[in-house]
């Protein structure tokens, strides 16, 4: 099998729920946003945005915010984890929103494709990282999104965690269905 540094980087890389309190540096934060900005984008678009939030105060209150609305779900794991005494995002020191310009041709997947460079770079420089999709119900809440001080035509679609993983012991891959593979020669 074929192997290199980032083939390495792509394997080792796991979601990360447990963060030192300390702040990332600038550099290795700036480094990641770079990393993000350089994805496949449809048309060339780049219709991404990024709020980068390292104030503990606000990333607790997002997250209480979002518990509250979890509770009031219909599915049931998802009210449960709205009532637990779970930190949404990890008691992350950095959580970026990542948002997409609506009137661009595939935001969603644009987004989606620089929030992956986000966390491969991330695991490149040793830095914990977890996509959040629970989000979603603090971006519900449009009062709440207007905090955020998104452009004008973006919407929020996700949100990741970085930060200095608490421990060393990294939780391994689970099994890859390989299953998955079709070939038309």
């Amino acid at each position: 099998m074929i192997s290199n540094e980032i083939l390495e980087n792509i394997k080792n890389r796991r979601s990360i729920r447990s963060f030192k309190a300390e702040q990332i540096k600038d550099e290795e934060l700036e480094a990641i946003l770079e990393a993000s900005i350089y994805a496949a984008t449809g048309h060339n678009d780049q219709p991404w945005h990024f709020t980068v939030i390292q104030n503990a105060e606000f990333i607790d209150y997002m997250s209480n915010k979002t518990k509250e609305e979890m509770k009031k779900s219909n599915i049931s794991w998802i009210a449960k984890m709205g009532q637990s005494d779970r930190h949404i995002f990890y008691n992350t020191p950095t959580l970026i929103v990542v948002s997409g310009r609506q009137d661009s041709y595939s935001p969603l997947t644009d987004c989606s494709a620089a929030i992956q460079n986000m966390l491969l770079a991330a695991e490149s420089l040793n830095i914990g990282s977890v996509w959040i999709g629970l989000i979603d119900f603090f971006f519900a809440l449009e009062e709440e999104v207007k905090k955020l001080k998104l452009p004008q035509g973006y919407k929020p679609y996700y949100g990741v965690c970085l930060g200095y993983k608490a421990s060393s012991k990294v939780p391994t891959a689970p099994e890859r269905n390989k299953e998955v593979i079709s070939y038309i020669k």
